[in-house]
């Protein structure tokens, strides 16, 4: 088996918080030079094909990054052996990815923020309902669990 990383994080309709998280470590990754795969997807079908909110467009170019390509879709039985480590960005989503895991699947799964220092358990936040200072709040979030993931994986 490959021993190279492969992260796929997973919210509900991969439009807003995966993406964003996906884009956050592509870019710690790159910036720690970790040969990493990732990609990002969503536990319904709602957005499948549809590109990222065009809020969270606009936050990730605030951090020069475009993500306006990604293109939404559903969580497959071929990511339980594709990815090594499937992250969760709530506790709903986690507990449908675990439903959907096949039996004895390779992935890791865990919430997302279980991988930061004191913020074990805790959702990223949802700004889909909200304004653009949600999607801040969710760029901060996805961007230190990045970081902790990217050393984590370094060792």
């Amino acid at each position: 088996m490959d021993k190279r990383p492969a992260v796929l994080f997973v919210c509900l309709g991969n439009i807003c918080r995966s993406p964003l998280a996906e884009a956050a470590f592509r870019k710690a990754a790159e910036d720690a030079g970790l040969d990493a795969e990732c990609d990002s997807a969503g536990t319904a079908a709602y957005h499948i094909g549809a590109a990222p909110d065009h809020r969270s467009i606009a936050v990730a170019r605030q951090h020069a990054i475009d993500i306006g390509h990604y293109q939404g879709r559903q969580i497959c039985a071929d990511d339980f052996t594709r990815f090594t480590h499937i992250f969760a960005l709530d506790q709903n989503n986690l507990e449908d990815i675990r439903s959907a895991a096949p039996p004895h699947s390779p992935a890791q799964i865990q919430l997302l923020m279980d991988v930061v220092p004191g913020r074990e358990g805790e959702s990223v936040t949802d700004p889909y309902y909200g304004d653009e200072t949600g999607f801040d709040e969710t760029w901060r979030d996805v961007s230190c669990a990045a970081a902790a993931l990217v050393n984590q994986l370094r060792r």
